[in-house]
């Protein structure tokens, strides 16, 4: 038990982190779509942390999983964000380096963040604890994906249009 407090103590340290990252870089940031995503994933973080440290304090008072804590974490709405902010947005709108550089930071945090819960989901044999770390890898890869996606579009907006408009060689 004391491992995965520990573990829980680890997880509970990186959302506040990221937390703290994407807020900074919210505000930072000129570039709408950048400034949508980094708000969003902020939010979603602080309330990954919130989970956390309710499921920590009960654990550790009640010295097993926890029945009453409240669970479950809202899916991931970043991908939409990510569309509507980007079709708002003007198709010549690069990331500064400043930009990128957040971004790339943030892929590295999410992927090592979807890594480490599918890990602690692959550690426990309770199934409530391993649907609780399994929702929370899934999130943190849905973050990696859309900042990959966030990635390519601040370095070629032209070309990032044009790939996802784009019906196919044929014309459809």
């Amino acid at each position: 038990m004391k491992k995965r407090l520990d573990a829980l103590k680890v997880a509970l340290n990186n959302e506040k982190n990221e937390h703290e990252f994407y807020l900074k870089n919210a505000e930072r940031t000129n570039n709408s779509v950048g400034k949508a995503m980094f708000k969003q994933i902020a939010g979603e973080e602080l309330e990954h942390h919130e989970r956390l440290k309710q499921l920590h304090e009960n654990w550790e008072k009640e010295k097993k999983w926890p029945e009453t804590v409240p669970l479950k974490v809202k899916e991931t709405v970043v991908k939409n964000i990510f569309k509507e902010e980007a079709q708002k947005a003007p198709k010549t709108a690069k990331g500064d380096a400043d930009d990128l550089k957040a971004v790339r930071v943030a892929i590295e945090f999410e992927g090592k963040g979807a890594e480490y819960y599918a890990h602690l989901r692959d550690q426990v044999s309770d199934p409530k604890e391993k649907a609780f770390f399994n929702l929370l890898a899934n999130i943190e890869h849905e973050h990696y994906v859309s900042l990959k996606d966030t990635e390519e579009y601040m370095t070629d907006p032209v070309s990032w249009f044009r790939k996802k408009e784009s019906g196919g060689l044929d014309g459809a």
